[in-house]
Protein backbone atom coordinates (compact mmCIF):
# COMPACT_ATOMS: atom_id res chain seq x y z
CA UNK A 1 0.00 0.00 0.00
CA UNK A 2 1.67 3.01 -1.13
CA UNK A 3 -0.31 5.53 0.54
CA UNK A 4 0.13 4.91 4.34
CA UNK A 5 1.16 6.37 7.89
CA UNK A 6 2.43 4.15 10.92
CA UNK A 7 1.24 5.93 14.25
CA UNK A 8 2.43 4.27 17.44
CA UNK A 9 -0.27 4.45 20.51
CA UNK A 10 1.58 3.25 23.47
CA UNK A 11 2.81 0.02 22.70
CA UNK A 12 1.16 -0.43 19.28
CA UNK A 13 2.29 0.40 15.63
CA UNK A 14 -1.06 1.55 13.54
CA UNK A 15 -0.83 1.60 9.91
CA UNK A 16 -3.20 3.83 8.69
CA UNK A 17 -4.37 4.03 5.08
CA UNK A 18 -4.11 7.60 3.77
CA UNK A 19 -5.39 7.04 0.18
CA UNK A 20 -8.09 9.73 -0.93
CA UNK A 21 -10.53 6.60 -1.78
CA UNK A 22 -10.26 5.57 2.08
CA UNK A 23 -11.23 9.12 2.87
CA UNK A 24 -13.53 9.34 1.14
CA UNK A 25 -14.92 6.50 2.64
CA UNK A 26 -14.46 7.86 6.23
CA UNK A 27 -15.89 10.84 5.26
CA UNK A 28 -19.56 9.26 4.28
CA UNK A 29 -19.10 7.06 7.33
CA UNK A 30 -19.22 10.12 9.68
CA UNK A 31 -22.25 11.95 7.28
CA UNK A 32 -23.80 8.57 7.88
CA UNK A 33 -26.84 9.81 10.31
CA UNK A 34 -28.63 6.85 9.91
CA UNK A 35 -26.32 4.89 12.31
CA UNK A 36 -25.10 5.86 15.71
CA UNK A 37 -21.93 7.87 16.66
CA UNK A 38 -20.09 4.83 17.82
CA UNK A 39 -20.32 2.71 15.65
CA UNK A 40 -19.66 5.74 12.83
CA UNK A 41 -16.32 6.16 14.93
CA UNK A 42 -16.09 2.76 14.39
CA UNK A 43 -16.53 2.70 11.19
CA UNK A 44 -13.72 5.38 10.56
CA UNK A 45 -11.45 3.83 12.83
CA UNK A 46 -11.98 0.23 10.82
CA UNK A 47 -11.67 1.91 7.33
CA UNK A 48 -8.61 3.85 7.77
CA UNK A 49 -6.84 1.39 10.34
CA UNK A 50 -8.27 -1.61 9.30
CA UNK A 51 -10.20 -4.15 11.78
CA UNK A 52 -7.05 -5.15 14.05
CA UNK A 53 -7.45 -1.35 15.09
CA UNK A 54 -10.50 -2.45 16.74
CA UNK A 55 -9.16 -5.23 19.43
CA UNK A 56 -8.24 -2.49 21.75
CA UNK A 57 -10.40 -0.15 22.61
CA UNK A 58 -8.67 2.04 25.20
CA UNK A 59 -6.88 3.15 21.59
CA UNK A 60 -10.32 4.18 20.16
CA UNK A 61 -10.53 7.57 21.05
CA UNK A 62 -6.53 8.80 19.94
CA UNK A 63 -7.34 6.90 17.20
CA UNK A 64 -10.30 8.69 16.08
CA UNK A 65 -8.48 12.25 17.42
CA UNK A 66 -5.98 11.12 14.63
CA UNK A 67 -8.36 10.32 12.00
CA UNK A 68 -10.46 13.34 12.31
CA UNK A 69 -7.36 15.72 11.95
CA UNK A 70 -5.99 13.57 9.11
CA UNK A 71 -9.72 13.43 7.37
CA UNK A 72 -9.67 17.36 7.86
CA UNK A 73 -6.51 17.99 6.61
CA UNK A 74 -5.10 19.47 9.90
CA UNK A 75 -8.03 22.51 9.41
CA UNK A 76 -10.30 23.02 12.22
CA UNK A 77 -13.92 21.28 11.06
CA UNK A 78 -16.89 24.84 11.04
CA UNK A 79 -19.96 23.78 11.52
CA UNK A 80 -22.21 25.70 9.06
CA UNK A 81 -25.31 25.57 7.66
CA UNK A 82 -24.31 26.67 4.50
CA UNK A 83 -24.95 24.30 1.25
CA UNK A 84 -21.56 22.47 0.17
CA UNK A 85 -20.85 23.64 -3.36
CA UNK A 86 -18.83 20.39 -3.74
CA UNK A 87 -19.54 16.22 -3.18
CA UNK A 88 -16.44 13.79 -3.24
CA UNK A 89 -18.67 11.10 -4.32
CA UNK A 90 -21.73 12.78 -6.00
CA UNK A 91 -19.05 14.92 -8.31
CA UNK A 92 -16.27 11.87 -8.52
CA UNK A 93 -16.89 12.13 -12.52
CA UNK A 94 -16.43 15.82 -12.53
CA UNK A 95 -13.12 15.36 -10.28
CA UNK A 96 -11.62 12.41 -12.24
CA UNK A 97 -12.32 14.74 -15.53
CA UNK A 98 -10.78 17.41 -14.00
CA UNK A 99 -7.60 15.92 -12.53
CA UNK A 100 -7.07 14.11 -16.02
CA UNK A 101 -7.67 17.43 -17.93
CA UNK A 102 -5.39 19.73 -15.58
CA UNK A 103 -2.86 17.68 -14.41
CA UNK A 104 -2.80 14.54 -16.75
CA UNK A 105 -3.76 11.90 -13.41
CA UNK A 106 -6.02 9.18 -14.32
CA UNK A 107 -7.25 8.94 -10.53
CA UNK A 108 -8.99 5.43 -11.48
CA UNK A 109 -5.12 4.04 -11.82
CA UNK A 110 -3.27 6.73 -9.50
CA UNK A 111 -2.75 6.19 -5.36
CA UNK A 112 -2.87 9.62 -3.81
CA UNK A 113 -2.59 10.79 -0.40
CA UNK A 114 -5.72 12.35 1.18
CA UNK A 115 -3.83 15.67 1.64
CA UNK A 116 -2.29 15.59 -1.95
CA UNK A 117 -5.67 14.98 -3.47
CA UNK A 118 -6.91 18.06 -1.49
CA UNK A 119 -4.63 20.00 -2.56
CA UNK A 120 -4.76 19.32 -6.10
CA UNK A 121 -8.31 20.15 -6.11
CA UNK A 122 -8.11 23.33 -4.75
CA UNK A 123 -5.12 23.71 -6.98
CA UNK A 124 -7.46 23.21 -10.51
CA UNK A 125 -7.82 25.99 -12.76
CA UNK A 126 -10.79 28.11 -12.52
CA UNK A 127 -10.43 31.33 -14.35
CA UNK A 128 -13.57 33.99 -15.17
CA UNK A 129 -11.64 34.26 -18.14
CA UNK A 130 -13.27 30.41 -19.53
CA UNK A 131 -10.01 28.30 -18.65
CA UNK A 132 -11.69 26.64 -15.94
CA UNK A 133 -11.67 22.60 -15.59
CA UNK A 134 -15.32 21.25 -15.53
CA UNK A 135 -15.26 20.62 -11.65
CA UNK A 136 -15.00 24.24 -11.67
CA UNK A 137 -17.37 25.09 -13.68
CA UNK A 138 -20.36 22.97 -11.89
CA UNK A 139 -19.34 24.75 -8.46
CA UNK A 140 -19.31 28.00 -9.99
CA UNK A 141 -22.90 27.62 -11.46
CA UNK A 142 -23.74 25.66 -8.59
CA UNK A 143 -22.58 29.17 -6.48
CA UNK A 144 -23.93 31.76 -9.22
CA UNK A 145 -26.78 34.13 -7.72
CA UNK A 146 -29.73 34.15 -10.41
CA UNK A 147 -30.82 37.26 -8.61
CA UNK A 148 -27.68 39.02 -10.89
CA UNK A 149 -29.47 38.24 -14.16
CA UNK A 150 -32.04 40.49 -14.90
CA UNK A 151 -32.88 38.71 -18.46
CA UNK A 152 -35.57 36.44 -17.63
CA UNK A 153 -34.95 34.12 -20.53
CA UNK A 154 -31.51 33.66 -19.25
CA UNK A 155 -32.05 33.11 -15.52
CA UNK A 156 -34.76 30.51 -16.77
CA UNK A 157 -31.86 29.08 -18.86
CA UNK A 158 -29.38 29.78 -15.66
CA UNK A 159 -32.08 28.13 -13.26
CA UNK A 160 -32.38 24.60 -15.58
CA UNK A 161 -28.82 24.58 -15.38
CA UNK A 162 -28.25 24.52 -12.22
CA UNK A 163 -31.24 22.04 -11.37
CA UNK A 164 -29.32 19.91 -13.85
CA UNK A 165 -25.77 19.81 -11.31
CA UNK A 166 -27.80 20.72 -8.64
CA UNK A 167 -26.36 17.90 -5.45
CA UNK A 168 -28.94 15.49 -5.08
CA UNK A 169 -28.40 15.34 -1.45
CA UNK A 170 -29.55 18.65 -1.31
CA UNK A 171 -32.07 19.01 -3.52
CA UNK A 172 -35.77 19.90 -2.82
CA UNK A 173 -38.81 18.82 -4.86
CA UNK A 174 -40.79 21.32 -5.92
CA UNK A 175 -44.86 20.65 -5.32
CA UNK A 176 -46.49 23.80 -6.35
CA UNK A 177 -49.63 24.79 -7.25
CA UNK A 178 -50.24 26.32 -10.95
CA UNK A 179 -51.85 28.70 -8.70
CA UNK A 180 -48.70 29.26 -6.49
CA UNK A 181 -46.54 28.77 -9.85
CA UNK A 182 -48.48 31.89 -11.14
CA UNK A 183 -48.36 34.05 -7.95
CA UNK A 184 -44.70 33.42 -7.66
CA UNK A 185 -44.29 34.73 -11.66
CA UNK A 186 -46.25 37.87 -10.74
CA UNK A 187 -43.53 38.31 -7.87
CA UNK A 188 -40.92 37.77 -10.16
CA UNK A 189 -41.97 40.13 -12.25
CA UNK A 190 -42.71 43.12 -9.69
CA UNK A 191 -39.76 42.86 -8.23
CA UNK A 192 -38.10 43.20 -11.54
CA UNK A 193 -36.35 39.99 -10.94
Amino acid sequence: MACEKKIQIDDTIYTANTNFKIAIKCNEIAKDKTIGDYERALGVICTIFGSEALDNPMHYEKLLKWALNYLSCGKEIENTNEKPDMDYVEDMDFIVASFQSDYGINLDEEEMDWHRFNNLINGLSNSEFGNCCVLNRVRNLRNLDIRDIKDPKERDKIIKAKKAVELKKYRKENHLTEAQKKSAEELVKLLGL
